[in-house]
């Protein structure tokens, strides 16, 4: 085998331009992969960070039919007082949770007792909300970075469109589960910059208020959001909190709960999964690469070595060997294409790094690309190339073992 490779690699320097023009192709199809699979990858890793971080959590359990009418913030879909106390018994019981937050969503009439307009709001206990979504109090632009009770922080195209600065007073009215109307006045103590852009219009006030605003005598929620510990394990905690929840079934004998992924929930997870169709066609493209350039390069080895196969099968050279010899030529261009291309990756990746190449993100301005190669995209794209060089080696190959010596020795 020593021998083979030997003879292998002097065939491969022999045809310098030739092996040079290949390993080029294999290494620049390789960089650019590389390069594209960590800016991409590290987009998709912070665009998600910015929507689970920022409103949204990891997961959300809601009461089952809720999602469906989200839109309406329907108050009759809340979890009651018994679901919510089983529910909390629940999630304080999953070493995979980081932090929780029950939440009520309700539509209501904001006024600075001049004009008025509609606003989306959130009661929260703000100490377990700033645990379970930690960017939320980063978006408060204006005001005190903490919630009290009697208080708000309201959205900044509402705070600038109704000239409403911090401090001021603000009532908001809102309409309860049984039709009647009730409205209560709070201070403004921040300012939010939405996460999502300029249609952002949540606010956000203390669980306490809420309940006081909508007349609950008992407390109901909206939904719960969860927050993991480690956010590769999202969708097996997602299965194993649905797996405990569809015990509990309501008087028609259906599960009470519903567990949705932030995926599920967001119309950006359409974009991340973009990301992931690109970055599997630009695999593709790799592959093609590697393919055709190895298996010009063999096929025109063969051809232009016939005679010399001729002559090393006349000499008793098994067709095993000749065949392991142009498979081996191919194995050694797409070693070092992987090695040449994973090193100028990574340097162009580094130098990427510290470029520190800003972009917005929705509302989010100035956030700096930060480009990660994973370890296992380095092995994939190695293995790869030097997968497919081996069976792009195999057709000129097994030509070339199966040749007839005397009809090769005649071969001008």
């Amino acid at each position: 085998m020593g021998n083979i490779l030997k003879i292998a690699i002097r065939n491969l320097l022999r045809y310098k331009r030739r092996t040079l023009l290949t390993a080029s192709l294999i290494t620049i199809g390789v960089v650019f992969v590389l390069v594209f699979i960590s800016v991409s990858g590290s987009f998709k890793i912070m665009m998600i960070g910015q929507i689970t971080d920022s409103m949204m959590g990891h997961v959300q359990v809601h009461k089952k039919g809720y999602v469906a009418s989200i839109e309406n913030l329907p108050l009759n879909l809340n979890l009651k007082s018994g679901s919510v106390s089983r529910l909390d018994d629940i999630l304080s019981r999953q070493s995979e949770i980081e932090a929780y937050s029950p939440r009520i969503k309700f539509g209501g009439m904001f006024s600075n007792f001049t004009e008025t307009t509609n606003i989306r709001l959130n009661g929260i206990y703000p100490e377990k909300e700033f645990r379970t979504v930690p960017l939320l109090s980063s978006r408060i632009i204006e005001g005190r970075k903490t919630l009290e009770r009697g208080e708000i922080v309201i959205p900044v195209l509402l705070a600038q469109g109704m000239k409403v600065k911090v401090g001021d007073a603000v009532v908001v009215v809102a309409t309860n589960q049984d039709g009647s109307v009730n409205g209560r006045q709070f201070k403004v103590s921040g300012i939010l910059e939405s996460a999502t852009g300029p249609g952002g219009r949540d606010g956000y006030l203390h669980i306490e208020d809420a309940r006081e605003l909508l007349r609950m005598d008992e407390m109901q929620i909206s939904e719960i959001a969860v927050r993991l510990k480690n956010f590769n394990k999202l969708h097996q905690f997602s299965s194993k909190l649905e797996g405990l929840l569809s015990k509990d079934l309501n008087k028609e004998g259906k599960p009470v709960f519903e567990v949705h992924t932030w995926e599920k929930l967001s119309p950006f997870f359409t974009i991340a999964r973009m990301i992931d169709i690109m970055t599997f066609f630009i695999k593709l493209m790799l592959i093609a690469i590697v393919l055709i350039s190895i298996m010009n390069v063999m096929i025109m080895a063969v051809y232009e070595r016939i005679r010399e196969i001729g002559t090393i099968a006349a000499m008793g050279t098994l067709p095993g060997k000749i065949l392991s010899m142009f498979i081996i030529e191919g194995f050694c261009l797409g070693i070092a294409g992987a090695i040449i291309g994973n090193t100028a990756g990574s340097i162009i990746i580094f130098i990427l790094n510290i470029a520190k190449i800003t972009f917005d993100f929705g509302q989010q301005k100035g956030l700096i690309l930060q480009a990660n190669i994973n370890p296992s995209d380095l092995l994939f794209i190695s293995v790869t190339v030097i997968i497919v060089s081996v069976i792009a080696s195999l057709q000129p190959a097994f030509k070339a073992s199966r040749m007839e010596p005397i009809k090769a020795l005649r071969h001008v």
